[in-house]
C-alpha cells in the first residue's frame, strides 16, 4: 500500500500534513488544544458525568474548534483519579465521575477564564457557528454515502452544487 504524504509546511490545501482532512475553516489558523485536565475538572465542578458526556460538552462550547478525543480524555480521568481528584462511579453501564473535595479545591485555586473560552478566545463567534454547520454537514454526507440508494445520491448532489453556487453568489454579492 502507498502511502500519500503531504507538505508540512506551507498551505495545506484542506489536507494535514498526515494526509488526513483538515478542519480548518477561514482565517487560516487553527484553534488551541485546550488544557484537558482543566476543562475536564471545570466541567465536574458543574454537575457529574462521563467521559463521552464531556468529549460532546467540549464540542458544543466551542462549536467544534476543540473536540479533544477519547485517546487524551479517558486517560486524562483515570490520571485524576488516581490524583484523588475526582471519583468514578457504574452508573447504567457508564463510568459516571464527580469532583471530590480535593479536585473542587484545585478547581476553585484555576484563575482565568474557563478552558474551552481560552481555546476559542480571539475566535469570530460566527465563524465557529460556519465550522460547526460544515462539519455537521460532513458527518450527514458520509451517512448518506452509506445509507442512500443511487436515486437519493444524485439529489444530494445536485442539493450540494446548488448550495456551493448559492455561497459563491454571497461571496461575490459583498464584493
Amino acid at each position: 500500500m502507498h502511502t500519500r504524504t503531504y507538505p508540512r509546511h506551507g498551505r495545506c490545501h484542506g489536507r494535514s500534513s498526515y494526509g488526513r482532512t483538515s478542519h480548518r475553516f477561514g482565517g487560516g489558523h487553527r484553534a488551541r488544544r485546550g488544557d484537558t485536565r482543566a476543562a475536564l475538572l471545570a466541567l465536574l465542578a458543574e454537575r457529574p458525568m462521563h467521559g463521552y458526556e464531556m468529549i460532546k460538552e467540549l464540542d458544543e462550547r466551542t462549536a467544534g474548534a476543540w473536540v479533544p478525543s477519547a485517546g487524551s480524555v479517558y486517560p486524562t480521568l483515570q490520571l485524576l483519579e488516581d490524583e484523588g481528584l475526582i471519583e468514578g462511579e457504574e452508573s447504567e453501564g457508564r463510568r459516571r465521575f464527580s469532583l471530590s473535595d480535593a479536585g473542587r479545591k484545585e478547581n476553585e485555586a484555576r484563575s482565568g477564564d474557563a478552558p474551552w473560552e481560552e481555546v476559542t478566545a480571539g475566535y469570530d463567534p460566527e465563524l465557529l457557528r460556519l465550522r460547526r454547520s460544515a462539519h455537521q454537514l460532513l458527518a450527514a454526507l458520509r451517512q448518506a454515502a452509506e445509507a442512500a440508494g443511487s436515486a437519493e445520491r444524485k439529489q444530494i448532489r445536485e442539493l450540494l452544487d446548488e448550495t456551493r453556487r448559492k455561497v459563491y453568489g454571497v461571496l461575490a454579492e459583498s464584493e
